[in-house]
């Protein structure tokens, strides 16, 4: 029988495992806001199992990730918190696919001990309020456009601004404030939301955006297609959000 060098079967292996092994490290670069860490890690990580493709997942608020892409010029989407998100990148914006709708609520402790009715109620001397930066965070942008609808623009005890809707909800859970205006996917068992039919006014979509940047076109539109999916549709709804169709 012949036999063939070692160093060549050697060779031979390495090259056939080649494709295995460029399949493992793909991964596609994804920005996404920070308010939506919990259901778009469980789309990740849906999305990996299902595809092997790798999620390397920045969250952050709009402001970082912004600048991000602006400087580094790299990665291969955004999930952004709102539309208007998308202008200080859109040059390198290729495509956007609209997702879920994005509620911003009126939230307040457990049981409403303040009494808090509704936005007007926020002008209220013994009422500390946490808000957004609004250069930071969509949710800062909506609560002063509502603040000021109602004529409380300079009139809210505003006692802190939070850079992600994270460090919003957080104040109120720790009891560092009476009300926050945040995402309703945010508010916790600890909470109770305020109905106020002004709120519908600021409801906002998150979309998907494609990068111009990025070097894997294919990767963008599989992930593209799984956000289509009933998969990660169910994820959205199970955290809240109302899925566009």
């Amino acid at each position: 029988m012949k036999r063939f060098p070692l160093f060549l079967c050697v060779a031979a292996v390495l090259i056939l495992s080649l494709p295995c092994a460029a399949q493992a490290a793909r991964a596609l670069h994804v920005y996404c806001g920070a308010g939506m860490t919990k259901p778009f890690g469980e789309i990740a990580a849906a999305f990996t199992q299902k595809t092997k493709v790798n999620m390397e997942v920045t969250y952050a608020n709009a402001g970082q990730i912004q600048s991000q892409i602006n400087t580094a010029q790299e990665g291969d989407l955004f999930i952004a918190g709102a539309a208007e998100e998308l202008k200080p990148i859109e040059k390198y914006v290729s495509a956007r696919r609209d997702l879920v709708k994005h509620i911003p609520v009126l939230a307040v402790a457990r049981g409403n001990p303040k009494n808090i009715r509704g936005v007007k109620d926020l002008g209220r001397s013994d009422l500390r309020v946490v808000l957004g930066d609004a250069k930071a965070t969509p949710i800062g942008k909506i609560a002063d456009k509502a603040l000021a609808d109602a004529g409380l623009a300079g009139k809210v005890n505003v006692v802190s601004r939070g850079v992600t809707a994270p460090s919003i909800f957080n104040a109120l859970n720790v009891g560092e404030c009476d009300a926050v205006i945040v995402w309703k996917e945010n508010v916790s068992p600890a909470m109770d939301i305020v109905p106020d039919p002004v709120m519908d006014a600021y409801v906002k979509t998150i979309p998907a955006a494609s990068l111009s940047v990025s070097d894997d076109p294919e990767g963008q539109k599989l992930f593209l297609d799984f956000l289509n999916s009933g998969e990660a549709h169910s994820i959205w709804e199970k955290y809240g959000y109302v899925v566009l169709n």
